[in-house]
């Protein structure tokens, strides 16, 4: 029988991107390849790696990208007024995830109407610069994740259903408060990250899952990748002291992306033996 490999890429901003894409190379260095997965799932950060990998773009060519200067722009960050904002929501939210998901959307939206916000073309630009090839790949393998505003549900984009790859993948990184809301087909969305930083119910009915989880929390009634894997045979990787260290308070610093990058890989020796007995 042939198994059925999921590979969950989670959310963690741009430092989230670097050290997934460490950890990523490091394992295939060590001769564990995960990027063939069946199913690739990505959210916020994570749709930014899975894009890549899923359309070929060759792992070294991607780290050597994290680990060079980055380009100046201004610096964003999760600022204390946006963490409250969230911590309103959550509150309002009574434990709804769907609700949670309504008003903290709809907060990001108005956020992003009065100019509190980059504007949805620099946020463009942003991801096409991240997006080596912009077209979703053939094998309709990745599962992109997003939250519609207007009913706080999850949106799976996959190629399959009109929305461009750049458009799903800036829609899964609009963080709330941070970026604005994107705009597919009449519809509203922001983050995947506003449900989880996984998503990993999604292969939950696979044989075997890897999940690489930059921000892997329970809050409210949000799970972790092992809460929503469940009995699900899986390994679920978080970044370890080192990888803590570097990737600092801000997730969304790409001075942070380089060292976040090298701690990843470094990350992998202690992860390939565990990643190679789940991977089967």
């Amino acid at each position: 029988m042939t198994l059925r490999r999921g590979l969950v890429l989670g959310g963690g901003g741009i430092t989230g991107i670097a050290w997934e894409t460490g950890l990523l190379l490091g394992l295939r260095d060590l001769g564990v390849d995960v990027t063939g997965a069946d199913v690739v799932v990505g959210t916020s950060a994570g749709s930014v790696v899975g894009a890549q990998v899923t359309t070929g773009v060759d792992l070294a060519d991607l780290f050597a990208h994290q680990v060079s200067p980055p380009k100046p722009a201004p610096l964003a960050s999760i600022s204390p007024l946006v963490l409250a904002g969230f911590v309103r929501a959550m509150i309002r939210a009574r434990g709804d995830l769907e609700a949670f998901g309504r008003h903290v959307g709809r907060w990001s939206a108005r956020r992003a109407a009065a100019g509190k916000v980059p504007t949805l073309e620099q946020r463009f630009e942003a991801i096409r610069e991240r997006l080596p090839i912009q077209e979703w790949a053939a094998d309709g393998r990745l599962r992109v994740t997003a939250v519609e505003v207007a009913t706080g549900a999850l949106r799976v984009f996959d190629g399959r259903d009109g929305a461009s790859l750049v458009d799903a993948v800036a829609a899964s990184c609009a963080v709330p408060g941070v970026y604005p809301p994107v705009p597919i087909g009449g519809r509203t969305f922001i983050d995947g990250g506003a449900r989880s930083g996984s998503n990993a119910d999604l292969v939950a009915d696979h044989d075997r899952v890897l999940a690489l989880t930059p921000v892997d929390r329970a809050a409210g009634p949000m799970r972790t990748a092992g809460q929503l894997l469940g009995s699900t045979p899986h390994l679920a990787v978080s970044p370890d002291q080192a990888s803590v260290a570097a990737i600092g308070k801000n997730v969304l610093d790409p001075a942070r992306r380089a060292a976040s990058a090298r701690a990843g890989r470094d990350q992998a020796a202690a992860v390939a033996p565990l990643a190679r007995e789940i991977w089967g």
